[in-house]
């Protein structure tokens, strides 16, 4: 494209989605908890592309292939609205970094989920009660 004299070339190739998952689906696709807790192992359902967010590799480069397996190492969110799982891919030789952050809707679980906090709130509740007089 020519405008005022200089050609424009797109930094993207016209191919390439982009994903504006801030504001197309803002939290719908989340629970109101939690639906995987730290420590799950969980696989990603389909791949995760650059969008913009992170610096070393050009827009729409592959971060993680689809099927690769990792473990829930944070739980966060991104403006208050949406849940980020912060997940540490471990030995995916295509991958082009080991951490990533994932949406509920990307990830499976491999295993059982286990409420951590609310097995510890039990654990306590029992152990407090044996010294009840």
């Amino acid at each position: 494209m020519v405008a005022n004299g200089y050609e424009h070339k797109s930094i993207v190739d016209e191919k390439t989605t982009l994903y504006d998952e801030v504001t197309s689906n803002r939290s719908g696709n989340d629970e109101d908890s939690a639906k995987f807790s730290i420590g799950q192992k969980v696989k990603l359902l389909k791949e995760i592309v650059n969008d913009g967010t992170y610096p070393y590799c050009p827009i729409g480069t592959v971060m993680m292939p689809a099927g690769a397996i990792g473990y829930i190492r944070t739980i966060g969110d991104f403006l208050q609205v949406i849940r980020v799982y912060e997940v540490h891919f471990l030995e995916v030789e295509s991958a082009l970094v080991e951490i990533v952050g994932c949406r509920e809707h990307e990830l499976e679980a491999m295993e059982p989920y286990e409420d951590e906090v609310s097995k510890e709130i039990e654990f306590l509740k029992k152990h407090r009660e044996k010294f009840k007089n």
